[in-house]
């Protein structure tokens, strides 16, 4: 198996050709990574594929301009952009209803596929997502996400760089292991890639006006420690979404779906299912 993962195939949608691990069986569930350099939807959620997989059908799927996918240059708006493209991704496989499970960009991407094409989402997952932009208590932009925004500049990228930002999305930094720092710098520093983002980085887009429209279920998930996204962005989100619960781990980041994995996978699986309610 490469660092792939299972499952590993192509598809061309939207005029992207998309990389994804098709894995499980069952209703399908569309996983979204987070916009850190170097994120795929293997590296984000492959320690969640063996509980998930065992009840679903697991899209990962990478972005445009991530993992294996084409890096494409995204003039319009991102989140309207690849939601489009994931809405040709689910035509053409098939599948007229799906949910969408997000990290990060990933979840304020399947925002805008609930406000774009309601009619194609079932239950939606949103961990640790920026949707709200305006916060009282932590300054803007957040740590992580000037981190992120310093990656290609300057000198480009660097392990360092590279180390000092994923030790910024979780609580406890002994969850960053070496192969983990090296598979995700070998993916941020294709030169490719690197030329896209320091050229042609996508522009930005603010969809906190819209949550409102957002009709389907969907369940917050928040570590309270994050240091991208505050959690009083998700009390914000609570607040604003017609059909909302919100879940928060405490000593937990960025990244709830790595540092509380099965108590993750547990509330996802029943979520999914029906439960929450």
């Amino acid at each position: 198996m490469s660092d792939a993962g299972p499952g590993s195939t192509f598809l061309q949608a939207g005029g992207v050709r998309l990389h994804y691990n098709d894995i499980g069986a069952g209703s399908p569930v569309l996983c979204l990574h987070g916009g850190g350099p170097g994120a795929s939807g293997w590296s984000n959620f492959s320690q969640n594929v063996p509980a998930l997989s065992a009840k679903y059908r697991l899209l990962l799927v990478d972005m445009p301009q991530f993992g294996r996918s084409e890096k494409v240059v995204i003039q319009e708006g991102r989140l309207t952009y690849v939601a489009r493209v994931l809405k040709d991704f689910l035509d053409r496989l098939g599948i007229a209803k799906a949910h969408m499970i997000g990290n990060s960009m990933g979840a304020q991407t399947a925002f805008k596929f609930a406000m774009d094409y309601p009619d194609r989402i079932d239950r939606l997952v949103a961990m640790g997502n920026g949707a709200v932009t305006q916060t009282v208590f932590t300054p803007r932009p957040t740590e992580g996400v000037k981190l992120i925004q310093g990656f290609y500049k300057g000198a480009g990228p660097t392990r360092e760089k590279l180390r000092r930002l994923i030790e910024t999305l979780v609580y406890d930094s002994s969850f960053l292991t070496d192969a983990l720092l090296e598979q995700r710098f070998a993916a941020a520093n294709d030169p490719e890639t690197v030329a896209l983002w320091a050229k042609n980085p996508p522009p930005n887009e603010d969809i906190m006006h819209l949550l409102g429209k957002v009709e389907c279920r969907t369940l917050l998930i928040w570590g309270l420690e994050d240091r991208f996204a505050p959690i009083e962005g998700g009390l914000a989100q609570l607040k604003r979404l017609k059909d909302a619960r919100l879940h928060v781990f405490a000593q937990c980041g960025h990244w709830a779906q790595v540092e509380r994995a099965r108590e993750f996978e547990r509330l996802v699986l029943d979520f999914l299912a029906g439960g929450l309610c």
